[in-house]
């Protein structure tokens, strides 16, 4: 037995409840570098944002408490993405909820996230090594080779099909161990999911 007045005040009551989630974003999308979502909608919660030379953080944010500590999952060469992980965990104690998420950011990792001037577009969005394309189906190239002189990246479904060709490479559970395609350095890939 609801009305329209009372329709009309839940879309509000909704609307101003995530009104700190859409500033949370409005924040991160005007004053960092957001590589993915390239148009992002109202309601997309993740942000794949810049860090340096092909290197990248995507965090997912939960609408209902956008000041807490999101899902985040680094993206590059792992000499690079290393570091970023152990300051993250190391750190993860300092999160204040009453500062914002970038500045949480910020601190947690102790890095400046860098402007669009800074860097340019190609030194993330480097095409797999394998197929030669950027997105395959909706992936992006998201396993990148650990040697620092190589660095190449490449889709997940591309390295399986490349290693699991390979009469050399072998797999122990959920990794396979291989050779990287362009500089023949050991490269590993865990499966997270097999969509493939």
């Amino acid at each position: 037995q609801t009305n329209i007045q009372d329709i009309y005040n839940q879309v509000l009551s909704t609307l101003e409840s995530l009104k700190g989630f859409w500033d949370t974003l409005d924040e991160i999308d005007t004053k960092t570098w957001v590589l993915e979502p390239e148009k992002p909608t109202r309601s997309a919660t993740m942000r794949r944002i810049a860090i340096g030379n092909n290197v990248s953080i995507t965090i997912d944010l939960d609408p209902r408490h956008p000041n807490m500590l999101p899902e985040c999952y680094f993206l590059g060469a792992d000499h690079v993405v290393q570091p970023l992980k152990d300051k993250l965990n190391s750190n993860v104690h300092l999160w204040d909820p009453d500062v914002g998420l970038l500045q949480n950011l910020k601190d947690i990792l102790e890095i400046d996230f860098p402007s669009k001037s800074d860097l340019k577009k190609s030194d993330f969005t480097m095409d797999c090594g394998i197929c030669y394309a950027y997105r395959l189906d909706s992936a992006i190239p998201d396993q990148v080779c650990d040697d620092p002189h190589c660095a190449q990246p490449f889709h997940q479904a591309c390295l399986y099909e490349w290693l699991n060709g390979l009469p050399s490479s072998r797999q122990s559970f959920n990794i396979i161990y291989g050779e990287c395609p362009y500089c023949t350095k050991p490269i590993t890939l865990k499966l997270l999911n097999k969509p493939f």
